[in-house]
């Protein structure tokens, strides 16, 4: 009965391919020009390019809808910007240009010859001009530009730095965790002994939008041209920089993809060249290149004629496309050699597209649903990828049908008439095959009447496929599995989450310093979250709901990424002080909204009470954490702020709060990476193994499969771990790739297992690796070779892409030419389905000559698709 239901499927769908080859035989000039003049039209949606960019780092690597921009809404909502500026209560990062000054050799900042140099640096940074100067563009509060603390300290006088007692982090009110890096305190004391770190921050207007670019562009040029320090070496970021350096990201692999082109065109000719210089296929392997490059460019300009946003890791996906697109071509012309030469070429092309295009479809219809289920994550350039890479998979496969098969078609009717691959002039018929000229060719197995057997299907059939069925090997090979399965499953307690933002920028970028600075010396205190009480019927002149409050800010507070020593930023409490210092009654309403307005205007705390219409609409306070050094760190500490506040809104006075700060607008992907990765791969492989119950005659090698699929993604989550790569967005488009490829490896093995005629479980593993082992080398290296140039890559995000590419690949070849075929020949019941069938044709057998060739028949399969590309 399983047999029966992929024969019904199958056979209707190679009858259909039948008849479309025979077409395309017939008429190639047809299929050749039709898809050239598409990707001609289509193409021009490339004139859309840069305005369909879509390179804002926020809105593509962070979760569509993050509890943070709703979070970020709301207090944008209630507290609009004032004139007057504060660090601290910002909505945004804030437009700025920022340094880190250390002293050579790590050695103690707060010296009067390292404060030389940082005044007239501040100096000149102050004294840019760019149509605009500073002291006009700057953020003013109380009518004069934000000063930096440290300066403000020793009254912008180097000779003072010495002899000021600084404390920290504290100093007369005035927090300086940020300002100040790397201290170290007197002894029983909290006045500065030493430190080696200052940081200068220059705010800047964030309405005045065109004047501030120019400004920061001329921030960067005198940072990136400064050399007159004599004691210090400073870092330099501005607030565009992150956004700038991501912007050039791409610039980087565009020379990059001459170099994959080339390799492509180079190892498709050499696994399709021929020493007979009519059967070589060098032509027809490099116009399946050229498929695969009209079948990006129609794709893509479709896409960016449809207004789909083009994220920068979209660059990376031509490189993946071009290596798995060469994998359909290996195919048909694997099955193009297995035709009888003296056939006519349509009839060939015929049994061609017979044999290969279930096969090349079930492939191609894995990949583009993995990819297709790409679009149901929380990540912008995660959905563009993956509707990029799965609309040109299927312009390749459309391609390959039709532009390929008419090349195929062409090259078919020069052998046809013997002729050479280069002049196309007729040369003379050699049919032994024994002949060395250059200019002799056209040999054939006069017995078979195909092309000769390749040197590579000798290999696995002789040598490879009996040495691994052998007792000791599988024993080996058991034992090899079990460590990678070891070594894995390591790997993936090690997983880093969140993608860190100084991987956006290029290798060596000047962002990159500044961040391996503030890491490691600014890592002591993290941001200042902000807590929002945004019910506006809580009423803060109640004793029980102060108390709520107080219990809730409390709890906050001995969080253990809360600074307990500093204690919260709130009007509240400062008010309620004055109250009962002043004599009025702050437990009354009327009086507690009476003084309010008077006591916001004078006391700075203006902008942390939205109180109109003699109503407190929302309010906030700050808390400040501590010890925030990893992306794990920054996970737990947004977690424990939101399950904290969540808690308050379940007291008996309840206390609808939430938290915010600028950062956790990034720190958002660590809710949401690994949900949706298993998300994705739960539903890709839910779907693999219904393909697969389709593609293979038997239920419990499906589960083989499903198991391989499995294998895969823990090997290379784990080695991804090892490698120092984080489960971030990017990776997690390589983990979803992981399942469509090992689907291709190993459904096509198991599938060749099953179908096999041999009578022993050893002979069968050896018929599949025989029929499928250069095939998967063939498609790995063709893989490999489309993505290793972007190992070269000065971009984290396309060497990630490469580094889980290689182990998606790797693990998934391993697993179709190693692991399988050994695991299967354990398990008997797998062979069930040929000794049924064996029974079968010993009883058609004796109804007479008519039954056993139908039987004969019957035994066109996927897998024979599949078989050895005999292209040499």
């Amino acid at each position: 009965m399983a047999k029966c239901k992929t024969d019904c499927i199958e056979r209707p769908l190679s009858l259909v391919f039948q008849k479309f080859g025979s077409v395309v035989g017939r008429y190639p000039y047809v299929f050749l020009l039709f898809p050239l003049f598409v990707a001609a039209g289509l193409g021009a949606g490339f004139i859309f390019l840069q305005e369909r960019e879509a390179n804002d780092i926020e809105d593509q690597f962070t979760p569509v809808n993050g509890p943070a921009k709703l979070e970020r809404a709301i207090v944008v909502e209630n507290f609009p910007q004032s004139e007057e500026f504060s660090q601290l209560r910002l909505t945004s990062e804030g437009t700025y240009g920022s340094l880190i000054i250390t002293g050579f050799r790590e050695e103690n900042i707060l010296t009067e010859a390292a404060f030389i140099d940082i005044l007239e640096l501040d100096r000149q940074v102050k004294n840019i001009t760019t149509g605009n100067t500073f002291k006009n563009l700057c953020a003013k509060t109380n009518g004069n530009c934000m000063s930096n603390p440290i300066l403000e300290i020793i009254n912008y006088n180097a000779t003072q730095i010495v002899s000021s007692a600084i404390t920290y982090p504290m100093n007369n009110g005035m927090f300086l965790g940020t300002i100040i890096g790397g201290v170290q305190l007197k002894q029983d004391s909290s006045e500065i002994s030493s430190a080696k770190a200052v940081r200068l921050f220059y705010f800047l207007d964030e309405e005045k939008t065109m004047e501030n670019s120019e400004w920061l562009n001329g921030f960067l040029k005198l940072l990136s041209n400064y050399t007159q320090q004599k004691t210090v070496h400073v870092s330099y970021f501005t607030s565009i920089s992150r956004q700038n350096e991501f912007e050039t990201n791409s610039d980087s692999v565009i020379p990059l993809f001459s170099v994959t082109y080339f390799l492509a065109i180079t190892i498709s000719i050499l696994s399709c060249l021929r020493l007979d210089c009519v059967r070589t296929k060098v032509w027809v392997a490099a116009f399946g290149v050229v498929s695969v490059g009209l079948a990006v460019l129609a794709s893509f300009g479709l896409l960016l004629f449809c207004g789909m946003p083009f994220a920068m890791t979209v660059a990376t996906a031509p490189f993946l496309i071009l290596g798995v697109g060469v994998d359909d071509m290996f195919i048909m012309i694997s099955c193009w050699q297995k035709t009888e030469v003296d056939k006519a070429v349509e009839v060939r092309l015929a049994e061609t597209y017979k044999e290969a295009g279930v096969s090349i479809t079930i492939t191609t219809l894995t990949d583009v649903l993995a990819f297709y289920i790409g679009l149901l994550t929380s990540f912008r350039s995660v959905q563009s990828f993956c509707m990029y890479t799965s609309t040109a998979l299927l312009f390749c496969y459309v391609f390959n049908i039709t532009f390929f098969g008419a090349c195929l078609a062409y090259n078919g009717r020069r052998e046809k008439g013997n002729r050479h691959w280069l002049t196309c002039m007729r040369v003379p018929e050699e049919a032994s095959g024994d002949a060395k000229g250059c200019c002799i060719g056209g040999a054939y197995d006069i017995n078979t009447r195909q092309e000769f057997e390749m040197p590579m299907d000798s290999f696995f059939k002789n040598y490879y496929g009996p040495f691994l069925t052998r007792v000791w090997v599988k024993v080996l090979v058991c034992l090899i599995y079990a460590g990678y399965l070891a070594v894995s499953i390591y790997g993936c307690f090690q997983i880093q989450e969140g993608l860190d933002l100084k991987h956006l920028a290029a290798d060596g970028s000047y962002v990159g310093d500044y961040y391996d600075n503030e890491d490691e010396f600014f890592s002591d205190f993290g941001p200042n979250v902000m807590l929002v009480i945004k019910d506006e019927h809580f009423q803060y002149w109640n004793p029980t709901a102060r108390k709520s409050l107080d219990f809730c800010l409390d709890n906050v507070q001995n969080l253990t990424m809360a600074d307990s020593d500093i204690p919260p930023i709130s009007w509240l409490h400062v008010y309620v002080q004055l109250g009962m210092n002043s004599g009025f009654d702050v437990n009354n309403e009327t009086q507690f909204k009476s003084h309010l307005t008077a006591f916001l205007n004078y006391s700075g705390f203006s902008q942390d009470v939205n109180f109109s219409n003699n109503q407190i609409l929302a309010s906030r306070m700050f808390v400040q954490t501590v010890n925030i050094r990893t992306a794990i760190d920054e996970k737990n500490m947004l977690n424990a702020f939101r399950e904290t506040a969540d808690e308050c809104g379940k007291l008996q006075t309840p206390v609808d709060l939430i938290v915010y700060h600028p950062a956790f607008i990034y720190f958002d992907q660590y809710a949401v990476i690994i949900t949706n990765t298993i998300q994705n791969i739960v539903v890709a492989t839910c779907l693999m193994l219904a393909i697969s119950l389709l593609l293979i005659p038997n239920p419990l090698c499906s589960l083989w499969v499903t198991f391989a699929i499995a294998s895969v993604i823990v090997g290379v989550a784990g080695f991804m771990a090892l490698w120092d790569v984080s489960l971030d967005s990017v990776s997690m488009i390589n983990l979803v790739i992981c399942i469509g490829f090992s689907v291709d490896f190993s459904a096509h093995i198991s599938y060749a297992f099953v179908s096999s005629e041999k009578s022993s479980l050893n002979k069968k593993a050896t018929d599949a690796i025989t029929k499928l082992g250069y095939p998967i080398v063939q498609g790995a290296v063709s893989t490999i070779a489309g993505v290793v140039v972007l190992a070269a890559a000065k971009s984290y995000i396309f060497r990630t892409f490469f580094k889980i590419m290689f182990l998606v690949i790797l693990f998934g070849a391993i697993h179709g030419i190693a692991f399988i075929p050994v695991f299967l020949t354990f398990l008997s019941t797998c062979g069930k389905t040929c000794s049924k069938k064996k029974k079968e044709n010993l009883s058609n057998s004796t109804n007479g000559p008519q039954a056993g060739t139908d039987m004969s028949n019957s035994r066109t399969n996927i897998v024979e698709a599949h078989t050895d590309p005999d292209c040499y």
